[in-house]
């Protein structure tokens, strides 16, 4: 698969199989997200893998929760309040794998370079036939000291990208896209 063919055909996948992701396969992927570019070739990142599907169904329910008892009704998320109030919703689509991608708190770009290297990641995974998706809802639960300290992320990193991975249960549509807006061209 070329890297056009990718970009143009990866999607968000939200419905897995239960088929675990093994150990090599995330390896490289997290490798492949290495190979991202950095401001200043800082290469701030730092990744934990959660493979525990009981975990990330408890860890499921405190994120809603704790999404829902911040979310303002003038936000941008208050549209998913029901989303979130549904007991049957899994924040991670049931997916059997969460690579959280950690940028160090004191680079100078950390959160844009870790975003290029989730885009490695994703890109890397859908050539080999497996689906991802971020999980943008987990983001501030992750950040909270208390999670960061039962995760043992040291203090100076900050979790910036949760990302799922598995096997696509199914096909995913694409989503249409709106054309470019370009604000200049000189």
């Amino acid at each position: 698969m070329d890297v056009m063919e990718a970009i143009y055909q990866r999607r968000s996948v939200r419905a897995y199989t239960d088929q675990p992701v093994d150990r090599t396969t995330v390896e490289a992927l997290i490798k492949a997200a290495t190979h991202a570019p950095s401001s200043m070739n800082e290469q701030p990142w730092a990744f934990g893998v959660v493979q525990d599907p009981k975990r990330l169904a408890s860890w499921s329910d405190h994120i809603k929760a704790y999404v829902l008892q911040r979310l303002k009704p003038n936000s941008l998320l208050a549209k998913y309040r029901d989303l979130l109030s549904n007991p049957d919703y899994h924040i991670f689509h049931r997916a059997g794998t969460l690579i959280i991608i950690c940028a160090r708190a004191d680079a100078h770009n950390g959160e844009e370079d870790c975003s290029l290297a989730a885009q490695n990641l994703m890109l890397a995974a859908h050539s080999m036939g497996l689906g991802t998706c971020p999980i943008g809802f987990a983001r501030p639960w992750l950040n909270q000291a208390r999670i960061k300290r039962s995760l043992s992320i040291p203090d100076g990193y900050v979790p910036v990208f949760p990302v799922v991975l598995g096997f696509p249960s199914g096909e995913t549509p694409p989503v249409p896209r709106r054309a470019p807006e370009i604000l200049f061209w000189e």
